[in-house]
């Protein structure tokens, strides 16, 4: 049973990658796993529960290690810790599985552009994103809420676009990981330093 439900979700991992989401069906699926329709209904339910429980198993992995390393640099004394150790701890694992795991890195840049990772960033990245606003707003008491929570998106975009589209090793214009990290983390940081620019009205909507 763990054989063929494994089966399942590297399969549609792969087309949901290559062909999108919307795209894919259940038979195309079966077809190139080599599995009945009935061993999809039994494991999953159906594809919206097969999307979500292959999001999940790549997702809780990274969540759990984030936190992790959010829980350390918090325990360590000093005050709190800083903007690059803040962002390192959120983008380094999610980095390290790029080429550990090529066919979910196309599935993500997959749902982005299919606009499904709203729902899905609410269900399995919430409380992630919580824990670390927080800690973003210790380290830049400067900004308000409302700036702190803009700068958060502009984060995660800049982030999402870097491991979807920048290349990674395996071709003459691809930038080591390593490297296209530390890159991120500086320009970040510099931004998320920067003075705040909203409005104070905004606070009141």
């Amino acid at each position: 049973m763990i054989e063929t439900q494994e089966k399942i979700l590297a399969t549609a991992e792969r087309l949901f990658g290559e062909q999108g989401y919307a795209a894919t069906s259940l038979r195309h699926i079966i077809a190139e796993a080599g599995v009945n329709l009935a061993a999809i209904h039994y494991h999953f339910g159906s594809k919206e529960d097969l999307l979500d429980q292959l999001v999940m198993r790549r997702a809780a992995p990274v969540n759990t290690e984030r936190l992790a390393m959010l829980d350390r640099l918090e325990a360590e004394p000093g005050g709190p810790p800083s903007v690059e150790k803040v962002l390192e701890a959120f983008l380094e694992p999610p980095f390290r599985r790029i080429s550990e795991f090529p066919d979910l890195i196309k599935l993500m840049g997959r749902l982005y552009g299919e606009g499904l990772m709203t729902v899905i960033g609410e269900k399995h990245f919430h409380n992630v994103a919580i824990r670390f606003l927080a800690a973003l707003g210790r380290a830049l008491p400067h900004l308000s809420q409302a700036e702190l929570r803009l700068r958060g998106q502009l984060v995660l975009g800049a982030m999402s676009h870097t491991m979807f589209y920048v290349p990674v090793s395996g071709s003459k214009a691809s930038v080591d990981g390593a490297v296209l990290l530390r890159e991120l983390i500086v320009f970040l940081s510099g931004g998320l330093r920067a003075p705040a620019v909203l409005p104070e009205r905004i606070e009141e909507k």
